[in-house]
């Protein structure tokens, strides 16, 4: 028998979670599965690829950083495609991109189509960081949504540890990512034809889910909306679901005219809170730990293959706390996970920075420059880097998702999911970009700025974010805007007026 909560005049169900619901959302999933093997799968080519086609710095950094212009663009332009078209036909359309992407830039001519494919590659990305949690969001019973929406972001880091692996196997069999290995082809190459494999996968699987609920009940296919509902998201009472999701949608419709807008700064407040989660995600400087953590571990007195395999350790850090989150999102709740998170990035990013004012600078005779840190400095910025994707890796890398992908009314969610995850690439490509230039102004600063970041979202949360755990999609329509304790200062300032 469904447990019942009452909440005012209607009762939430805790509805069954079925096998069906967990496999059409780790189905959903594999698009995060390339996402992050999209993005990763460059990092073993990089230095083959620029001999290949003679590649100074600039040309190679532009051509690694790419990828990032498609993924902004592609989460753009998914939601508007999936409120019209449905989010399984976007699912597909990643796939088919991932797949041209993959095929073009192993079998590349030159510098300019392997951007031209890096940018289809990035669009399929950018269209499954938008598409993927709002369907698993869509799908999931509430009870169990955290958990299923954060299988997003353990695709991604799994995406992450079997690209390294990939690379790691072909450069290893070829005897150096330059080498020639199977049919001719250099091993770099193959690099980026193993994505078709797993490209294939997700366009077959994409094909057999069915449509997201609620994008069905906005259409008016009210009979395949019951059939999901029941069929595959365990939902008993359909006729009950269904009549809130349809009052939401014509509630959401009378409220709005134009979608996003609103009155702060042209967005309604939700938007705003879902952007600064995007951007806060990746401000804390999380990607400087993947894109340079070689170059960081050499600093710290690791040889070359240490440091490559400490990065490959590094993943499966990450992959082991996301199981953690995983485990702890849905008895824990979203919120104080992210306040938990804020605080000990803050702490080991400044621990970081504290340890690298302590370093010195050598300058080879070829003037490049090189930085090491001495002992117990060294060790010290090892552990504090570590315990720095230990929080993040548990906090703010899934629970991000999640939210995105739950805390938008329904009429919006796709929209507004696209408008933030383009503003997460976008923080994304500013962050890459701009590290090597704050490491010049000293190592100390940049981790510094990150940590003020970290502790920046901490107080964003704290204010801005509210609870999600355990509420309906419907439910959190009219309540997620703004915090509790935002809103209770809003009601004490209104009553003393």
């Amino acid at each position: 028998m469904a447990e019942q909560q009452g909440t005012g005049d209607r009762s939430v169900l805790k509805d069954r979670v079925t096998g069906r619901v967990v496999g059409i959302s780790v189905a959903a999933a594999l698009g995060g599965f390339l996402f992050g093997f999209d993005t990763a799968v460059i990092n073993g080519a990089v230095d083959a690829l620029a001999g290949e086609f003679a590649l100074g710095k600039g040309l190679t950094g532009f051509a690694v950083a790419s990828a990032l212009l498609g993924c902004a663009l592609g989460a753009w332009f998914a939601g508007p495609l999936a409120n019209k078209r449905g989010r399984v036909p976007v699912m597909v359309v990643a796939a088919v991109l991932f797949l041209v992407s993959a095929l073009g830039s192993g079998l590349a001519f030159g510098v300019v189509d392997l951007i031209l494919w890096r940018v289809v590659g990035g669009l399929g990305v950018g269209a499954a960081s938008v598409i993927a949690p709002a369907y698993i969001a869509e799908v999931s019973p509430a009870q169990v949504r955290g958990r299923l929406g954060s299988m997003q972001q353990l695709a991604i880091v799994l995406g992450i540890f079997v690209a390294l692996l990939s690379d790691a196997m072909f450069a290893g069999l070829a005897g150096g990512a330059s080498n020639e290995f199977w049919l001719g082809l250099e091993a770099w190459r193959w690099m980026f034809l193993a994505e078709a494999v797993p490209a294939i996968a997700y366009g077959l699987f994409s094909l057999r889910l069915p449509e997201s609920p609620r994008f069905l009940v906005a259409r008016g296919r009210l009979d395949e909306a019951a059939r999901v509902l029941h069929d595959f998201t365990g939902v008993d009472r359909v006729n009950l679901v269904i009549e809130d999701i349809r009052l939401s949608v014509q509630s959401e419709r009378r409220e709005s005219l134009s979608d996003l807008r609103g009155s702060a700064l042209g967005l309604k407040p939700i938007v705003w809170v879902g952007i600064l989660l995007s951007v806060f995600q990746q401000a804390v400087g999380i990607n400087v730990i993947f894109y340079y953590s070689t170059t960081l571990w050499k600093s710290v007195g690791f040889g070359e293959s240490d440091a490559l395999l400490i990065t490959v350790l590094t993943s499966v850090t990450n992959i082991a706390v996301t199981i953690v989150a995983i485990m702890l999102v849905d008895k824990v709740g979203r919120r104080p996970m992210l306040l938990v998170g804020s605080l000990g990035m803050t702490v080991s990013l400044g621990l970081m920075a504290l340890c690298f004012s302590f370093s010195t600078v050598t300058v080879a005779a070829d003037g490049i420059e090189a930085v090491s840190l001495g002992a117990p400095w060294s060790t010290l910025a090892l552990i504090a880097a570590n315990a720095f994707v230990v929080f993040f890796g548990a906090t703010w890398g899934p629970l991000t998702w999640v939210l995105l992908g739950e805390m938008f009314p329904n009429r919006i969610r796709a929209s507004a999911l696209a408008v933030a995850a383009a503003a997460q690439w976008a923080a994304n490509f500013v962050v890459s970009t701009t590290f090597p230039a704050l490491a010049a102004v000293g190592l100390t600063f940049a981790y510094g700025l990150y940590a003020l970041m970290a502790l920046l979202s901490f107080l964003f949360v704290r204010t801005y974010v509210a609870e999600t755990k355990g509420k309906t999609l419907e439910q959190m329509s009219d309540a997620v805007e703004v915090a509790p304790r935002r809103r209770a200062a809003v009601a004490r300032e209104a009553g003393d007026a």
